[in-house]
């Protein structure tokens, strides 16, 4: 029976399970948005997920949100991101960047020189504040992008996905969800244009129409993914025909045979679950009109996400939270371990603590035997930690065995 532990193709991958890491916000980077050495740790710790996403990277300097989210637009940017690329690879992980612009969802104090951030219109983000390097802040008016301005932005998508190419990724995926950049094209609460990019719904893809042959452009439409919030509140999103809205969204990528679209539930705001809203579209509704593959992510159990992909209501279910906090995910899936909890104090703190000191299954049992030896006075505890280390290398080597076997087996077909 197909459920989150069979392998699936994603584009010319062929991924170990259908669990996905997907980007998570953790503003770990540093003061220049460089990935520091503790994202290296991090992610490497998370590369049994059948597809890893990493957390959403600025395009450029003034696609910036918060402090410390990493960037793909510089030299040092690339140069340490190839260090996190490189130690996925070596764990057997496949890896995605998500490539984000923020537009209004930003502040002149978090702005290169203090400039005014770009949206699709002069609309600020409503009744929110915004952590900047000088605290916590209430959104100021954004700036319109004009038209030439927008091929500028379309380039800079570009070049973002040439840099990611460079620093060693196997793929990138556009964010287009949660009220950023693409979502304040998207939604006609937010863009009031006149001209071609605002009214009509089909003027109010075309941002993302371009943005998609751009990228595109540079890596092949089977490497690029595309995230929507298609019931999405967080940062003031809202359309007042959603369906409508994300239905023609929905075929913009459908058209460009991309290699995989990925929704976030109804259910879910940010790192926060919510309520869904009245005017929230299943997500079963997008199956029915999205014909490549499909990743959900937010508010997912193991349970839930079995059921999802055996009923073919998606093909590849994301785990945000559980990730953080279980970086041995896959393993507990299929071993049925309890999930530990995650400390949502330090999702967004700068540090090791809550980041990458979550230990493993493996970690956790040798840190337990230990403890349990010192206080019965032994000497030895390797037995006990062998034995505990055979029992999960077992289906580790297994699922390795049979992901090798399979990807010859695609290699010869596609030699023909």
């Amino acid at each position: 029976m197909t459920d989150l532990l069979t392998p699936v193709m994603i584009g010319p991958y062929l991924l170990r399970n259908r669990i996905v890491l997907p980007p998570l916000t953790r503003n770990r980077a540093d003061g220049q948005h460089v990935p520091t050495p503790r994202m290296t740790l991090y992610y490497r710790q998370r590369a049994s997920a059948g597809l890893m996403v990493a957390e959403g990277t600025a395009i450029s300097p003034r696609a910036v949100a918060y402090p410390r989210v990493p960037g793909i637009w510089s030299e040092d940017q690339v140069r340490a991101w190839s260090e996190v690329t490189n130690a996925v690879r070596h764990a057997g992980g496949t890896f995605f960047m998500q490539l984000w612009h923020v537009g209004r969802v930003s502040h002149r104090l978090n702005q290169p020189d203090g400039g005014t951030p770009v949206s699709s219109s002069a609309l600020p983000v409503p009744d929110e504040q915004l952590v900047t390097y000088d605290g916590m802040k209430p959104f100021e008016p954004p700036r319109a992008l004009a038209r030439d301005e927008i091929a500028d932005v379309v380039r800079e998508y570009a070049a973002a996905a040439r840099n990611a190419m460079r620093a060693g990724f196997d793929g990138v995926e556009i964010h287009g969800a949660n009220g950023y950049l693409v979502d304040q094209f998207l939604n006609d609460n937010i863009n009031d244009r006149t001209d071609d990019y605002g009214g009509p719904v089909e003027n109010r893809v075309r941002f993302l129409a371009e943005v998609l042959d751009a990228v595109c452009g540079v890596w092949g439409s089977d490497r690029v993914g595309l995230r929507l919030s298609p019931s999405g509140t967080f940062m003031g999103a809202g359309d007042s025909d959603r369906k409508t809205t994300y239905t023609a969204a929905v075929r913009v990528a459908a058209e460009r045979d991309l290699g995989y679209l990925h929704l976030v539930e109804p259910t879910i705001a940010g790192s926060m679950s919510v309520e869904a809203a009245a005017d929230a579209i299943p997500t079963s509704y997008f199956r029915s009109i999205y014909p490549g593959t499909l990743i959900v992510s937010g508010d997912h159990t193991p349970q839930t996400g079995h059921e999802a992909i055996r009923s073919g209501a998606a093909d590849l279910v994301g785990f945000g939270r559980a990730f953080i906090s279980n970086p041995d995910l896959p393993w507990r899936i299929a071993s049925g371990a309890e999930l530990a909890p995650s400390n949502r104090a330090t999702y967004y703190t700068d540090g090791d603590e809550g980041y990458h000191d979550y230990p493993s299954l493996e970690e956790q049992a040798f840190a337990d035997a230990l403890q349990m030896a010192e206080m019965e006075g032994a000497v030895d505890v390797a037995r006990a930690g062998r034995a505990l280390r055979e029992s999960q290398a077992e289906w580790l080597i297994a699922s390795g065995e049979w992901y090798a076997s399979q990807r010859l087996i695609a290699a010869q077909g596609q030699q023909g």
